[in-house]
């Protein structure tokens, strides 16, 4: 029998319309054979706004699913459940490997969001409110703002409204997409920078949050890895870490299930 290996996703965004994930359980394959699933932030919505007692609900059914699953699932928090958990990241393989939703990337949480004056404001307060410049403390700085930014399309129950401010929210006005591809693109290097700063050991580093998946080599060998999201048109990336290497697969449903698919690239987790 292989090692046990611990799994990474992100962006489930479970009660979203947008999401694949109808049922938590369908996620049962991806945490089959692991020693811990990491759930990498935006699994659900828990912001202010929207349906009431949507996000309670939410939160009941993924409580239910983390007490009933076999494998341990580990709660990462993200700009959409900035609450869900304390914890803002994770490190694995000694530091090897640095695992956070991946909007401390941006000083506005979501750059080409109708949310970024707004947000930004958040983070600088958040920012002005603590002398301490650690990672945690300026992931902190992240949840607290994102916390205060009321939620849009993501539990409008009625479908033709969901609809109407879904295209609101994410393509309209036309320049959306740019300040997208903007993003997708300064990613990686975002990341790099932040984890030579605050973790200068960590040869990896998973996120999620942009919803665009793959791997990106930066200059000085450190791999950025993005998961993806459960939600069309992209899909998901699982990125699983064993004692001695790191490797990303596809994301299949099958059977009404999401299982680890095609492997994509495998990297050694020992530098020699």
């Amino acid at each position: 029998m292989s090692a046990p290996v611990i799994r990474i996703i992100s962006d489930l965004h479970f009660g979203d319309r947008a999401s694949r994930v109808r049922a938590l359980d369908q996620l049962a394959p991806l945490a089959a054979g692991a020693s811990e699933l990491v759930l990498n932030g935006d699994s659900l919505e828990t912001r202010p706004g929207g349906a009431p007692g949507r996000p309670r609900q939410l939160e009941a059914a993924l409580c239910t699913f983390v007490q009933s699953c076999p494998t341990h699932v580990r709660l990462i928090t993200g700009n959409h459940d900035p609450d869900i958990s304390s914890a803002h990241f994770h490190e694995l393989a000694g530091g090897a490997v640095l695992i956070t939703h991946g909007d401390i990337a941006y000083d506005d949480l979501v750059p080409w969001s109708q949310d970024a004056p707004l947000a930004g404001q958040l983070v600088a307060q958040a920012r002005r409110r603590t002398t301490d410049a650690s990672l945690d403390s300026l992931l902190a700085a992240h949840r607290d703002a994102a916390a205060a930014i009321p939620q849009r399309h993501q539990l409008e129950p009625r479908r033709w409204r969901y609809l109407r401010s879904f295209l609101g929210d994410t393509v309209w006005p036309p320049q959306r997409i740019p300040r997208i591809l903007r993003a997708w693109a300064e990613l990686p290097a975002r990341m790099a920078g932040i984890a030579r700063t605050h973790r200068p050991q960590a040869r990896f580093i998973v996120v999620g949050h942009t919803h665009r998946p793959g791997h990106w080599r930066q200059p000085d060998g450190l791999l950025v890895l993005n998961t993806g999201s459960f939600c069309l048109p992209l899909g998901a990336r699982v990125v699983e870490v064993a004692t001695d290497h790191l490797t990303l697969r596809a994301v299949v449903a099958r059977g009404g299930e999401f299982h680890p698919g095609q492997r994509l690239a495998q990297f050694a987790l020992d530098p020699a």
